[in-house]
């Protein structure tokens, strides 16, 4: 429509931010919002298409998660420690998509400093899932999941450091990628674990979700962890046809305890792959077993190192009150939640001397095992499927209280952050009339094929065009 000029930018941010309006004050998708800086960027994006310009995203309105840094806007990673940070540069995804003409409409909801699967733990509010609004809509990133599925933006960043892009988009009915550690820069990324921190799009169907992976794949000089590999257009991999494509299925990813109905419509999606000429066989990844604990040490002791700098001293809430070690503890006692602090301690714990050797280092060389597991089953196949998540969206304040249960949500989703491949969940059906996940996993640096995959499936199907009614 913009093309064509049926409508202008300006008409279009307008009509987002109205509906924001209408529905926000139920869903809680965003923390800050810039109504008067999109409807400018929106005037800019007006004048660039009037002269000639024609660029996908150039005045499409966007939501970020609150982890990415964005200049004089504020970023406070869900938690009350950076209530009034405000960064002075923009990330790199940020520039990227401001020189190509998105739309900033504001910061989303997430759980405080990506940590946790429900966005349960943001120090401000809990987001609604729109499909329920009794429900949690997923975590980390998810206020973008929830915003995109509400159709509060028209596409959104978000982070996944365990699944925090996929889990989401999973219980929110989006498709949510995860590209492969180094394909996006991270450079203004607020750090949780940096060896598993990935910044990833959020979009209504495969072909938004690819045109947003175009915006911001790139190689980053300004990020150590960013990979010199060419970029192509990701857009050109979304072809109707998967025959003789070679689907891998995980035994260890149909577990006991998932959600009967969710096993079902995953199972249900992978009978649609062969019927559409993908070659299924089932393949091992026999260390899967160990991800959860392998996770749970290496990512907390990142995440101890990582917030190390918030000390009331440089930047974030400062409690100024006697000596330098107790405005320290003030400071970190006040600023950090529960869920922040458990992990901290955790991860010290992990990392202290006559631990390290035991937990971390052990944790370190499983990682590899696991990795290994991912190298030898794409010998014999080009994808890897699976469920996203063992259930659908659980009720708010169901497993609040039990951290063990919270983790086990990510069950499906942190191998893919420690092996550094890609991974992709889309819509695949319902049950109890909550959105189901199909989680299709790849190489590193193969989107595309995951991509062509996810979209060969979308087309045979009508998942992706269901709406929750608000």
């Amino acid at each position: 429509m913009l093309k064509k000029g049926e409508i202008s930018s300006v008409e279009l941010t307008q009509a987002v931010i109205d509906r924001i309006v209408a529905v926000d004050n139920d869903i809680k998708a965003y923390l800050t919002l810039t109504p008067e800086l999109a409807l400018e960027q929106a005037r800019d994006a007006d004048r660039r298409r009037a002269a000639g310009e024609n660029n996908p995203l150039l005045g499409i309105p966007l939501a970020i998660k609150d982890v990415i840094c964005t200049e004089g806007v504020p970023t406070t990673c869900g938690s009350k420690i950076l209530e009034n940070f405000v960064p002075p540069y923009d990330a790199t995804v940020m520039a990227l998509l401001s020189s190509q003409g998105a739309i900033l409409l504001g910061k989303t909801n997430m759980d405080e400093f990506a940590m946790g699967s429900s966005t349960e733990n943001s120090a401000y509010f809990i987001t609604h899932n729109p499909w329920d609004l009794s429900r949690v809509p997923g975590g980390s990133s998810g206020g973008s999941a929830a915003a995109v599925a509400a159709d509060e933006c028209l596409g959104a960043l978000g982070s996944d450091t365990g699944g925090s892009v996929r889990q989401p988009a999973a219980l929110c009915g989006v498709v949510g990628l995860k590209p492969t550690y180094g394909r996006v820069s991270r450079y203004g990324l607020v750090a949780f674990a940096s060896s598993l921190d990935q910044i990833g799009p959020f979009g209504k169907d495969v072909t938004d979700c690819a045109i947003l992976l175009n915006a911001i794949a790139c190689y980053d000089p300004r990020d150590s962890t960013s990979v010199n590999v060419p970029t192509p257009d990701y857009t050109e991999a979304l072809v109707d046809d998967i025959k003789r494509m070679r689907v891998g299925v995980p035994q260890e990813y149909f577990v006991e305890g998932m959600q009967p109905e969710v096993e079902q419509r995953v199972r249900e999606a992978i009978a649609k792959l062969a019927e559409l000429g993908a070659e299924v066989a089932e393949v091992s990844l026999p260390h899967t077993e160990y991800s959860l604990p392998t996770y749970y040490l290496i990512a907390p002791a990142e995440a101890s190192a990582n917030l190390a700098r918030y000390d009331g001293v440089k930047y974030g809430l400062s409690l100024q009150e006697g000596e330098l070690w107790d405005n320290y503890k003030k400071t970190r006692q006040s600023g950090f939640g529960a869920e922040v602090k458990r992990r901290i301690m955790l991860g010290t714990y992990a990392l202290s001397a006559g631990y390290y050797d035991a937990y971390y280092l052990k944790a370190q060389k499983v990682r590899t095992l696991i990795k290994g597991d991912f190298d030898r089953a794409f010998e014999d196949c080009d994808v890897i499927v699976a469920p996203t998540s063992p259930t659908v969206a659980f009720k708010i304040g169901e497993k609040v209280d039990d951290p063990l249960q919270m983790y086990l949500s990510d069950i499906f989703t942190l191998s893919v952050n420690l092996a550094g491949i890609c991974g992709v969940s889309i819509p695949c059906g319902f049950a109890d009339g909550l959105p189901v996940g199909l989680q299709i996993m790849g190489k590193p640096f193969a989107e595309e094929t995951v991509l062509r995959v996810a979209y060969a499936y979308e087309q045979a199907t009508e998942w992706h065009t269901r709406r929750p009614v608000l």
